[in-house]
């Protein structure tokens, strides 16, 4: 999806990570209570709210969809691949509304929003819960892509690659995930800077017998 007004997505983006670099820093002087308390709160989301009850425009007025991303979940769900959709947005009153404005449910098995997790992205559980529920049991020679456009989205795949022991590849899409991508040391090759990048690697990877291309070489699970 691209946001009509890219600096609103900024905004959105930087408050999120100062919710949760704020989260972290309190968490040190809660630390002793939480784990006096038998049961896990729910999420703390009062900043993803508050954005939410501002907002007023529908989804179709402040998004337009990617075709280059719809021509990837077209061929992904041609070749029986399972997809989820992993987001630090809320699902009620947003996330869920885009899956429905523009026909993109079918695509996936699984969708996971902040409010379905005690903690977002850059932690791990988002995509650890829509792995789980991904339709069905982890293989050994599962490929799993990870793709996001955000530093937090290469921290989260590499985090839940060393909790399940299975390599979880990240795929960077867009400046801000690359710079994540190359102080991991990702591999050039799963750095895309554009949608369109990452749907001929797509084709490319589907379209040729060769195993061992980048998309599909296996790799030692990193170590975070």
């Amino acid at each position: 999806m691209h946001h009509v007004n890219p600096r609103v997505l900024q905004m959105l983006e930087f408050l999120d990570d100062c919710s949760h670099k704020g989260g972290r820093l309190a968490a040190r002087f809660r630390l002793q209570r939480r784990q006096r308390l038998k049961e896990q709160r729910p999420p703390r989301l009062l900043v993803h709210r508050a954005i939410h009850k501002v907002r007023r425009k529908t989804v179709n007025e402040m998004l337009s969809p990617c075709e280059n991303m719809r021509c990837v979940l077209e061929r992904l769900h041609a070749e029986g691949v399972a997809t989820g959709v992993v987001s630090n947005g809320l699902g009620r009153g947003y996330g869920h509304d885009v899956l429905e404005a523009f026909d993109l449910r079918k695509y996936f098995s699984t969708a996971v929003f902040r409010e379905d997790v005690r903690r977002g992205k850059p932690w791990p559980d988002s995509i650890l819960e829509a792995l789980s529920n991904i339709g069905r049991d982890l293989r050994r020679t599962d490929v799993i892509w990870y793709i996001g456009d955000q530093r937090k989205d290469i921290a989260a795949a590499q985090a839940a690659s060393e909790i399940i022991g299975h390599t979880i590849r990240p795929i960077a899409l867009g400046a801000r995930a690359a710079l994540g991508a190359i102080e991991q040391r990702i591999p050039n090759s799963q750095i895309m800077w554009c949608a369109a990048d990452f749907e001929r690697a797509v084709h490319n990877a589907f379209d040729s017998d060769d195993y061992s291309l980048p998309m599909y070489g296996p790799v030692a699970a990193p170590v975070v």
